[in-house]
């Protein structure tokens, strides 16, 4: 099956609402799943207890005080009960539709490194998980938002044991680390496969007040610029842009040799006018995608 693991900031204010919401909705994902939270931030061995996750107290940090990725991964695969593990960061709902996709690759693959965009939706509640349609809502509540975020961010990162046998010493809440990791998946052999036509990852959005110049600041610091540097000075350096295989919207997995030219701004700008401009013509065909995908033989599933 699958061991979760991450680290968190305090169960504070809003930091608490949405990190109580992404636990939550991973272990709800199947009874067998693991989830290991490692640090010892305000609330945290409280939420493990009620939650009934594995608590790891310590966490090796950077002099700063920020957190090794290095160290997380490490024990992570030490600890780890089950052969594959899923690095999330700890604002993100993962839904049914994460633990299918986690499955069809699993069953295609040994050797694969499963990533998605996100979408980035305004949660100010706890999710309501005693609800039957509570998945219903929360994609309901994404797509008013219509914020399908760009290729460049990754916030899951799903791989098979050993695959990241070391990792140099990164901090987690700065950049440049997750294309790290995606480079050292491609550069291991690893089938990279991007999984978001398939599945919606909700990042729940929230605020940058713990760092004194926001968001940019996550980008630009000393310690973002010493992240690039332990990156091979960003040559280490992928992103989805660079995913190998393709998990389409109804469930297969394809070899994308194209996928960084089909997914340039200026490809999706042609495709989306040819869309428009085709309506009328589709409509009168009947030429609707399951339509087509019926006669080529895809399985369709919703």
């Amino acid at each position: 099956m699958l061991t979760f693991f991450t680290t968190a900031k305090a169960f504070q204010g809003h930091s608490a609402v949405i990190q109580r919401n992404a636990l939550k909705s991973w272990k709800l994902l199947h009874p067998d799943v693991e989830v290991i939270l490692f640090g010892n931030e305000e609330g945290t061995a409280e939420v493990c207890a009620e939650l009934d996750l594995r608590h790891e107290p310590h966490v090796e940090r950077h002099e700063s005080g920020m957190k090794y990725l290095s160290y997380l991964f490490e024990q992570a695969q030490k600890l780890a009960r089950h052969d594959y593990l899923c690095y999330s960061n700890c604002d993100i709902v993962l839904m049914g539709d994460f633990f299918a996709a986690f499955k069809k690759a699993k069953n295609w693959r040994e050797c694969f490194l499963l990533v998605s965009r996100r979408w980035d939706t305004d949660v100010t509640e706890p999710i309501d998980f005693s609800r039957e349609n509570w998945e219903r809502g929360v994609r309901q509540l994404a797509l008013n938002g219509n914020m399908l975020q760009h290729f460049h961010f990754v916030d899951f990162f799903v791989f098979r044991k050993g695959l990241y046998d070391t990792v140099p010493p990164l901090v987690v809440g700065r950049s440049y680390w997750d294309h790290w990791l995606v480079w050292k998946a491609l550069a291991a052999g690893a089938a990279v496969v991007d999984a978001s036509p398939f599945v919606m990852a909700i990042h729940q959005n929230h605020g940058y007040a713990y760092h004194p110049q926001g968001k940019e600041g996550t980008n630009e610091d000393s310690l973002a610029k010493r992240n690039l540097e332990l990156a091979g000075d960003g040559v280490q350096q992928r992103s989805i842009f660079d995913a190998t295989h393709t998990l389409g919207r109804y469930g297969r997995i394809r070899w994308s040799p194209f996928h960084r030219t089909m997914l340039s701004v200026p490809v999706q700008r042609v495709a989306q006018t040819l869309l428009i401009k085709s309506l009328w013509m589709r409509r009168r065909l009947g030429l609707r995608r399951e339509t087509l995908d019926r006669a080529m033989g895809y399985k369709v599933e919703h």
